[in-house]
């Protein structure tokens, strides 16, 4: 959990900093007052990206060279620092001064989710949404996973500009043993890592949905043929469209629900409310992993959910046991602790209403 940040000539952060409470923190004000770009900044400071998608120039202040982003954050006993400048020459990343972990390092210190007004597309958006919804999970359960990832991605990277250059049959081939082996490695990581995470996803389908939900991996190719054999029969097709078409590149999460859930759930509000149950599994599944609370970011949870489904959400949140940084209009958000740490935004620049306490 983080318990110092600062933000500087991000966005429209001049100069912000938080103490942040390690339970509940609430940051609210007007609409573009700067509560969002707070939680991009946060989140930025784990992930190395933003999780609006947007690029480097639109997050430095206008008029400013660059963005500097620094956290305090308590891991395993440990206090660590964390430190991400951003510049058009180019990202910068430092965990405890060191530079060499990159964007990875700063997510095994700082792990985060967010629930935020666009978490909808994880049910409503592309298989590659749930892809990442997957490989973060197993970045956090499964030792070897980023290795694995990083291999496949070689791989797959090496095997498709063989199909682009139209190389030979035989070069073709002889990426084909190691594209299968990592593809078994990738999938059952994820495999693993779907299996540790199923009691809670059901557990909060039931919570914020009230019906029971199932989770299906399908792995990117037919489950019942061998992928050497499905990689032949498709060459053709890979050498006209110049890419693999077949893999673990191409898998997604199938999630069912009954008829009558199913009809609900084409309301934004109710896709929200499961895309927000995968987000609070996933974050559950890694807490016991690590044996450490996560950082969970709130933006607008209020958006797009009656008083019942938000008070659902919000009580949800608070048996997960994380460390919260919501934001709100105002300071009446349903379902804030008492105690919580509030803080005012107006035109970038915070007020502290209510500092946290010593332990909270």
């Amino acid at each position: 959990m983080i318990r110092l940040f600062r933000a500087t000539n991000f966005r429209c952060l001049e100069n912000a900093e938080l103490a942040l409470s390690s339970k509940f923190n609430l940051i609210y004000g007007a609409n573009a007052s700067g509560k969002t770009s707070l939680l991009e900044a946060l989140a930025y400071l784990g992930r190395g990206k933003s999780f609006r998608g947007a690029s480097t120039p639109n997050l430095i202040q206008h008029g400013k060279d660059e963005f500097v982003l620094f956290g305090q954050v308590d891991s395993l006993a440990r206090t660590r620092s964390l430190g991400v400048r951003n510049s058009r020459a180019g990202l910068e990343v430092r965990v405890d001064g060191n530079s060499e972990g990159g964007v990875a390092a700063l997510a095994e210190a700082l792990p985060l989710q967010v629930i935020d007004p666009e978490v909808h597309n994880l049910v409503a958006g592309g298989p590659e949404q749930r892809r990442r919804f997957l490989d973060w999970v197993a970045f956090h359960v499964e030792q070897d996973h980023l290795l694995a990832w990083r291999r496949f991605r070689r791989a797959l990277k090496q095997r498709n500009a063989a199909l682009r250059a139209r190389s030979g049959h035989a070069t073709i081939h002889s990426w084909n043993a190691e594209f299968v082996a990592l593809s078994a490695e990738l999938d059952e990581s994820r495999r693993r890592s779907l299996d540790a995470a199923l009691e809670s996803l059901s557990e909060f389908g039931r919570d914020l949905l009230g019906t029971e939900l199932g989770f299906d991996y399908l792995q990117g190719w037919n489950k019942e043929r061998r992928l050497t054999d499905v990689l032949e029969e498709g060459l053709e097709r890979d050498l006209q469209l110049g890419s693999t078409q077949h893999g673990p590149h191409r898998a997604d999460l199938k999630i069912s629900y009954d008829e009558k859930q199913a009809r609900k759930l084409v309301s934004r509000g109710q896709q929200k409310l499961l895309a927000s149950a995968m987000i609070l599994a996933a974050t559950e599944t890694a807490q016991t992993a690590l044996e450490r609370p996560l950082l969970l970011l709130l933006d607008d949870p209020a958006a797009e959910l009656d008083g019942e489904s938000l008070g659902r959400l919000m009580a949800a949140v608070s048996r997960l046991g994380c460390q919260v940084v919501a934001t709100s209009l105002d300071s009446g958000l349903p379902g804030t602790p008492a105690g919580a740490a509030l803080f005012h935004v107006e035109h970038g620049a915070l007020t502290v209403i209510q500092a946290p306490e010593n332990g909270r």
